[in-house]
């Protein structure tokens, strides 16, 4: 029987900033959702604004949708844990390997390779673009919950910053000038 779609419905179960008090939860799904979007801007940034060539936002926006499916069976490892040593950094990766092992099994063959694409990008700008982005959703995050007077997210805000400044992808910067300010205004101050 194929689990698999009924497993993805499970994101939304997930949460996420374990160890911060975010007046906004957040789980996995809407984290997935954002960073697929913006997986999608930043390559259609790199391919209709900068022109490079062989570019795919769709491959991005539906690899970033998919990118954390792996944590509705192994849940959200909060970032200074999962980053604490190479040894845990090395085990974690083997448990999402095992985990999305588990998760393609629950696909009939046919299917397997093109989700297996998503964690496996075929290419390396996909890989690229959607770690920009989950870095990009996560920065957004931490501005969404400074906006509204959580300073808790200050320090996460600024090294999420500083990790996205040294990728150094022009893309980023535009959609940092074009883009990002949106983010702080009200609704009515966007019309």
């Amino acid at each position: 029987m194929g689990h698999f779609y009924a497993m993805m419905a499970r994101m939304r179960l997930i949460g996420r900033w374990g160890l911060m008090a975010a007046r906004a939860p957040e789980n996995v799904a809407e984290h997935s959702l954002m960073t697929a979007v913006l997986a999608h801007a930043l390559a259609t940034i790199a391919r209709d604004v900068r022109g490079r060539d062989g570019i795919d936002p769709d491959r991005c926006a539906a690899a970033a949708l998919f990118h954390d499916a792996p944590e509705i069976l192994t849940g959200d490892l909060p970032t200074p844990v999962k980053y604490f040593s190479p040894g845990i950094r090395e085990a974690y990766r083997e448990v999402e390997s095992a985990a999305t092992g588990k998760l393609l099994s629950m696909l009939p063959e046919p299917m397997r390779a093109r989700y297996r694409a998503f964690w496996e990008p075929p290419d390396s700008d996909t890989e690229r673009f959607v770690r920009a982005a989950d870095k990009l959703s996560a920065y957004v995050k931490c501005l969404e919950e400074i906006r509204a007077g959580n300073g808790e997210f200050r320090d996460a805000a600024r090294l999420t910053k500083e990790k996205l400044d040294a990728m150094e992808m022009p893309e980023l910067e535009i959609f940092f000038a074009e883009f990002l300010p949106s983010f702080s205004l009200t609704l009515d101050e966007m019309e």
